[in-house]
């Protein structure tokens, strides 16, 4: 989209959105607020509205990396940062169970850190719909894995303001969501 485009969007989105109360809470908007809906908004139009492309992180796994590397790189990576391996939903297991029939590699993976998952719902209860964080390891039609999780900058920057230290700790949350999912792509443990 050119840049002019995008100022016109804003500009007749933070107008639009004075009628609605907008300017009434913008001072309690973290900083990178307005940064990061654009972003989400820029995905959502080039996935042709996928509200799934637009939310979420994807990132590809490297060739010749398995799924068993994929799980232990998400461990190491992991270690030392709170985040607690809370469980594994290896769906297309589950499905080969219940049909016998062969299926695509589909596993979830959760964690959670109980503490910052507690000042998270303490901050506001809704995130407790997003409790526990999860990456999920999926197989294309092709063959090829790739790895989904939230995109962890909507809970971060994507609202008021949040206090010290969740703010802190809800940042270390991010980033190491995303170290994981950049260990897990290269099969680094």
């Amino acid at each position: 989209m050119k840049p002019f485009a995008k100022l016109l969007i804003a500009a007749t989105a933070a107008l639009s959105l004075s009628g609605c109360g907008f300017l009434s809470i913008k001072d309690n908007l973290d900083p990178q607020a307005m940064d990061t809906y654009m972003d989400l908004y820029n995905n959502f139009v080039e996935s042709g509205g996928d509200l799934g492309a637009a939310t979420v992180w994807r990132v590809k796994v490297n060739k010749g990396v398995s799924t068993d590397d994929i799980g232990e790189a998400f461990k190491s990576a992991a270690l030392g940062t709170g985040l607690l391996n809370v469980g594994e939903m290896p769906l297309s297991k589950e499905i080969e169970a219940r049909t016998g029939q062969k299926q695509r590699y589909l596993h979830i993976y959760q964690f959670c850190n109980p503490i910052t998952a507690r000042q998270a719902t303490d901050f506001s209860p809704y995130f407790s719909a997003y409790l526990p964080c999860r990456i999920s390891v999926v197989e294309d039609e092709k063959g090829e894995l790739w790895l989904y999780s939230l995109n962890m900058d909507m809970f971060v920057h994507g609202g008021k303001m949040m206090p010290e230290p969740f703010r802190t700790e809800a940042i270390k949350v991010r980033d190491t969501i995303w170290k994981m999912m950049q260990a897990g792509a290269k099969g680094e443990f």
